[in-house]
């Protein structure tokens, strides 16, 4: 509320104080305007990620993943498995096992087993690199509802447990890939520090499916920021110029996203990472098991299992394979009981699991990596498998059934 003052009060000497009710505000609304408000800014937010499909330009293809630079766009990769979803999906969900760390598009096993499938089966890469199971299972439950009564090949990637480190389980701070996917309150991460205003705001917009959406803007458009960084962000040359500062945001937005770039310098053949392990200079490795039972990436992995099994998916769980030959040799026997212990787990929940031979030596990129001649024969392994035939066929009577 203002208060104005008369001349004639002034010139008199005295001050009547004339109350003027929101005298500052040139424009106000009433309560049906401001309805009126709500319902325009409802249906932009509803109606605008959906419309933008129309306009926006998407290297979506048999054989697409989940472009490197794209790992935290995770409603890209919710539309992903909406254009990708068929009767004749099978989605290969994982982390960068799944995904190909070392290998181009056609070189991952879903590439591989399109081959053997000839058109019969589509099998989606369902993976993102730099996934780990607390990220998978927040991941599929917020971003994953399209996986609904589907044919779903989990990867179970023990690497996680082999350290109270990558375990998460350890009591000190420490950065990890895709802190927005985790749990941000139950079940507890001890290395997890964030404030708590940080845990309310990523579960909030997580929530709201066109937060989502903004997070494809700013990965897509504005180098994974917002537009006040956007906006402030230097060149990271010496001395800083600040390319952004003037410009208007929309002039970033060309309807295009990016897909893999047809010579990937960090991965496929041509790629100076893609090489054996045993190349680099780098010897056995000593492993710090962490116990299924004090797990916290064992007991997400088993989160996520019964979350596909509630949404009426059919499961296969393939374990590994990891590269025993850079492990010390008391770790390859901790190995092979922390295997057992999930095989036995799965068939007690009724889920069909396939444990593949280690690949040999030097097709691993590192301890759990194939190159793209063990993606070719883990593939070749996995449908000579009759557990996988099996499995494909149940899965075919299951979907006529339906």
């Amino acid at each position: 509320m203002s208060v104005e003052i008369s001349e004639e009060s002034k010139a008199q000497g005295s001050v009547h104080a004339v109350r003027v009710p929101f005298g500052a505000n040139e424009i106000r609304l009433d309560w049906r305007q401001w309805l009126a408000v709500l319902v325009l800014v409802a249906a932009f937010i509803v109606l605008l990620p959906s419309v933008w499909l129309l306009w926006e330009s998407i290297p979506f293809e048999k054989g697409f993943r989940v472009p490197y630079e794209s790992s935290k766009d995770y409603w890209l990769y919710s539309k992903w498995l909406d254009y990708a979803d068929s009767e004749d999906s099978i989605y290969l969900v994982g982390d960068s096992v799944v995904w190909g760390e070392y290998v181009s598009a056609d070189g991952t096993l879903s590439a591989f087993l399109n081959e053997h499938s000839e058109s019969e089966h589509e099998f989606v890469n369902a993976g993102v690199n730099g996934l780990f199971p607390l990220a998978l299972e927040g991941l599929v439950t917020h971003y994953g509802q399209r996986m609904t009564n589907r044919r779903v090949l989990l990867h179970c990637n023990l690497l996680w447990m082999t350290s109270p480190e990558a375990d998460l389980s350890s009591e000190k701070e420490q950065r990890f890939n895709h802190p927005n996917l985790v749990a941000q309150f139950r079940p507890k991460i001890p290395c997890y520090r964030a404030s708590y205003d940080e845990r309310l705001g990523i579960a909030i917009r997580r929530s709201v499916p066109f937060f989502g959406f903004v997070g494809h803007l700013q990965n897509t458009y504005f180098d994974q920021k917002g537009l006040y960084q956007w906006t402030l962000a230097d060149d990271g040359e010496y001395p800083p110029s600040y390319p952004n500062t003037y410009r208007l945001p929309w002039t970033a937005i060309d309807f295009a996203v990016s897909g893999e770039p047809e010579n990937y310098p960090d991965r496929g053949l041509g790629s100076a990472r893609h090489k054996a392990w045993s190349t680099t200079g780098e010897g056995t490795q000593q492993f710090d098991w962490v116990a299924l039972d004090r797990s916290l990436q064992w007991a997400a992995f088993q989160r996520l299992t019964q979350r596909l099994l509630s949404r009426g998916n059919d499961v296969l769980i393939v374990v590994g394979p990891l590269n025993r030959f850079i492990m010390a040799p008391e770790n390859q026997t901790l190995f092979d009981a922390r295997v057992l212990e999930v095989t036995s787990w799965l068939a007690e929940q009724g889920v069909p699991s396939i444990v593949p031979e280690a690949l040999p030596f030097d097709l691993y990129g590192d301890a759990s990596h194939p190159l793209t001649a063990g993606y070719r024969l883990l593939a070749e392994r996995l449908w000579a498998s009759p557990e996988f035939q099996r499995w494909l066929s149940k899965s075919e009577e299951s979907a006529l059934v339906k």
